[in-house]
């Protein structure tokens, strides 16, 4: 993933070097130091993610937050003031006039109670969020809605929104009556094959807006504009707490395996316009994720990456928030000591019940009466069956092709 050198240089490191350049030594069981060429010390989690702050750092810093924090008044102005910073470096502030969403519906595929169909619709003029619409296959009136975003896993082979546990959780969510959509990250899926890249340095921008226009879509399709959650993993867990700070139609939130409070990413996408400090300001993963209060808030944590202490702080940390509105239970962890990075069938064993609380769905559909998931039945489909362009659907002639093309202001050139 891309380290972006922006954020590096105001990352804080230990302040500690060692005479060797490149010397890698342990530090504590679950950790490890690497030395920089210009002999700074940067901690790594098990799985390489970079430590943004010292571990003293960042408990020092959730510890100075809650003693600012006392009231739900406090925590109420605090998180107006996260969502503004966020919306403002992310230059969202104020939103841009929302485009006709335009959608280009594929054809249905039936299976075993549930349906798909590829779906592409505008977000700005041009710009199309591509994407499978997951649903039950008997209709109810307004369900539940459920975005899904997908983590950064590169390869083809296990790629994106294609990937097994992806299919699984959405197919899953729908046999429960979800209504669920799951899109591609800007540069994924089939448009990286026309042109578009995940580096751009308005990726960020973009994401966000591209997840607050699913939020739209996925209400024009009659869902429940009160029970709508997001979930998603790694990339996916960042842009599911990014969304639910700034869009308060996000009614529960799972992200999985990526509050930390001390990584806050290493992506474009998570890091690449500064929102996590400027000059006057600054906050931490755990802060946005606590954002979505006193709404349901489900952390899933392993121990082998940057969610390793989320039972000991991170948790706790929410359960404060959360509590000054008397509302600690909304707040759940589940947590994988020995787990690794993803989102295994495990973890979905310990979402759907979640979900399913808090979403009114259908639990006795994806679970067996021994707490296991039954995901018997599921079909995992091929890349390509899940592209929403093809012959019968093309890519419209005004579609844009690549980030450098992408217009924000475009009403002042109608």
């Amino acid at each position: 993933m891309i380290i972006v050198k922006s954020i590096l240089e105001r990352t804080f490191i230990m302040a500690l070097a060692l005479s060797l350049t490149g010397l890698i030594i342990s530090c504590r069981d679950s950790n490890k130091v690497e030395v920089t060429q210009n002999n700074t010390l940067i901690e790594k989690s098990k799985v390489g993610q970079t430590y943004h702050l010292t571990e003293a750092e960042g408990k020092k810093y959730l510890n100075e937050i809650k003693q600012s924090i006392r009231t739900p008044e406090d925590w109420r102005t605090r998180a107006n003031e996260i969502r503004s910073f966020i919306l403002e470096a992310t230059d969202l502030d104020p939103l841009p006039e929302k485009c006709p969403l335009n959608p280009i519906f594929g054809a249905i595929r039936k299976f075993d109670g549930y349906q798909v169909q590829n779906v592409a619709f505008e977000s700005l003029p041009g710009v199309y969020v591509t994407g499978s619409l997951y649903s039950p296959l008997i209709t109810t009136e307004k369900p539940a809605g459920i975005l899904s975003p997908h983590g950064h896993w590169p390869k083809r082979e296990d790629y994106g929104r294609y990937r097994p546990d992806v299919q699984n959780r959405c197919a899953s969510m729908a046999r429960m009556g979800a209504v669920v959509f799951s899109y591609d990250m800007v540069g994924y899926g089939q448009l990286a094959e026309l042109g578009w890249v995940h580096e751009s340095p308005q990726t960020m921008k973009l994401q966000i807006w591209n997840s607050i226009r699913s939020v739209d879509f996925l209400i024009s399709m009659g869902v429940d504009p009160k029970r709508i959650a997001s979930t998603g993993a790694s990339g996916g867990g960042t842009q599911t707490f990014h969304l639910a700070a700034v869009d308060p139609r996000i009614s529960v939130s799972v992200p999985v395996v990526m509050v930390s409070y001390r990584h806050f990413g290493g992506c474009v996408c998570e890091l690449g316009m500064g929102i996590q400090e400027d000059e006057g300001f600054k906050y931490n993963n755990a802060e946005i994720a606590a954002c979505l209060a006193p709404n349901p808030l489900l952390l899933v944590s392993v121990g082998t990456d940057a969610t390793e202490s989320t039972p000991e702080v991170e948790f706790p940390f929410e359960q404060y928030i959360y509590g000054l509105s008397g509302k600690s239970e909304m707040v759940e962890n589940a947590h994988f000591p020995n787990e690794q990075h993803g989102y295994e069938s495990s973890k979905r064993a310990a979402v759907y019940p979640f979900l399913a609380k808090h979403l009114n769905l259908d639990l006795s559909m994806v679970m067996n009466t021994d707490g296991t998931v039954n995901e018997d039945g599921i079909i995992i489909e091929e890349i390509e069956a899940l592209y929403p362009f093809d012959q019968q659907h093309p890519l419209p002639k005004e579609g844009i092709r690549a980030n450098k093309d992408v217009v924000w202001d475009w009403k002042s050139n109608l």
